[in-house]
């Protein structure tokens, strides 16, 4: 059971360090110190019930379901296209830095953009559902529950650090040109992402 336990924790972990669209957001949200609780559990309860989908044995929906990956991607391209552009468009507005927690949105409008970047994104059902799926079954009994409770652990821990970690680069980001450095690299990043999944990468 330790084993699979470990092994869960590590390729969970391993999967979700990489900057994405969704650990990109929920950075921003730190930094602004807005909505950052809301932002982490969301992430990390989503990652946990895809992964308690995946690890339950159900990761061959797609090949029932054919239509669905390509649904899912293009609406995810969509999505992140604009949101990318929403990002250029941050960066080059003049004007003050939005003091922490006072960033105007409602925790119902970042929630859903929260939840979007998380279910619209086909790369999280490839990591979570058919990847620690497909490793999570070469486990019986027990350890196969270790192992899917252990990934979903990573996910927890790795979420609320980076959100309520984001906080020690505060004094960085007093600067508005900070902060323009950062919308500029979330649209790169989003655009990135967008184009992978266009492209069928």
């Amino acid at each position: 059971m330790l084993g699979a336990a470990i092994s869960g924790f590590l390729t969970s972990l391993s999967l979700i360090l990489a900057i994405g669209a969704q650990n990109a957001f929920v950075l921003r949200q730190g930094l602004m110190r807005s909505h950052v609780f809301l932002v982490c559990a969301i992430c990390s309860v989503s990652d946990a019930l895809l992964i308690l989908v995946g690890v339950g044995g159900f990761g061959a929906m797609a090949d029932a379901l054919p239509w669905l990956p390509s649904l899912l991607r293009w609406f995810g391209v969509a999505f992140l296209l604009f949101y990318g552009a929403r990002s250029f468009w941050a960066a080059l507005q003049p004007g003050k830095l939005t003091p922490a927690g006072e960033d105007g949105k409602s925790a119902l409008a970042v929630a859903t953009t929260c939840l979007a970047l998380t279910w619209l994104n086909p790369h999280v059902y490839l990591d979570t559902v058919v990847l620690l799926g497909a490793i999570g079954s070469t486990y019986d009994g027990l350890s196969r529950v270790a192992f899917g409770v252990a990934a979903a652990a990573a996910s927890f821990i790795f979420f609320f650090a980076l959100g309520y970690g984001a906080r020690a680069l505060a004094p960085f980001f007093a600067r508005r040109m900070a902060w323009r450095i950062l919308d500029l690299g979330v649209g790169v990043v989003m655009w990135t992402i967008a184009y992978a999944l266009a492209s069928g990468a």
